[in-house]
């Protein structure tokens, strides 16, 4: 028998052993599910990068609109911020939240400078909150109704968000509409959703 022979016999019994024990620890109940328990660095850190790599591939396409900066939108953005998001992603001034502690992994505070500026963030953003993200408790709004105006409303609104004080957050909630998932009626029409996400059921920690 060949040494290329013998090395893919080997390759394969690996991968063989290597299945089994994966299956033995899954029919045993060993992996340890719950969200009190981290990953290890190592299986965090894959988890990680394919969500980094996915969430970048599947919003390459995307186009912000270059209204972004309106305060009509950020007005709108700021109700169902207010309504939807700041359990889990605070708002200025707070340090943590009930739900927020027992999540994993732990949502990000997104009252703090978000290091993805410019419309490559903007289309990030506009994709997770769309879609949301498997096993994470990031939903995918657009399965509760929100049009991709009013997500581009929120996109908006997380641009100022890291600025505002607390007294300024609470005022801008208070001009907004509130829970809207139409997003702001003078908005021009936004550009189409052209990901390669259309045929996938997963939407930003």
């Amino acid at each position: 028998m060949s040494n290329l022979n013998q090395a893919w016999i080997g390759a394969v019994a690996t991968l063989g052993v290597l299945g089994l024990t994966g299956g033995a620890v899954v029919y045993s109940g060993l992996a340890d599910v719950s969200a009190d328990t981290p990953h290890g660095p190592i299986v965090y850190r894959l988890l990680e990068t394919a969500r980094e790599r996915a969430i970048a591939r599947r919003s390459t396409d995307i186009t912000p609109p270059m209204d972004l900066d309106a305060a009509e939108r950020q007005r709108q953005g700021a109700g169902n911020y207010a309504a939807m998001c700041a359990d889990c992603h605070l708002v200025p001034g707070e340090e943590n939240s009930e739900i927020r502690r027992g999540l994993y992994p732990i949502p990000p505070d997104l009252t703090r400078a978000n290091a993805t500026e410019g419309s490559q963030g903007a289309a990030r953003q506009f994709w997770i909150i769309k879609h949301g993200i498997k096993a994470s408790g990031m939903p995918a709004w657009s399965k509760g109704g929100m049009e991709d105006a009013a997500i581009w409303d929120l996109v908006a609104f997380l641009k100022k968000l890291p600025g505002l004080s607390p007294e300024q957050y609470q005022s801008l909630v208070e001009a907004s509409d509130g829970h809207s998932h139409a997003g702001a009626p003078h908005a021009e029409p936004e550009p189409a959703d052209k990901g390669h996400d259309h045929d996938h059921g997963d939407h930003v920690h």
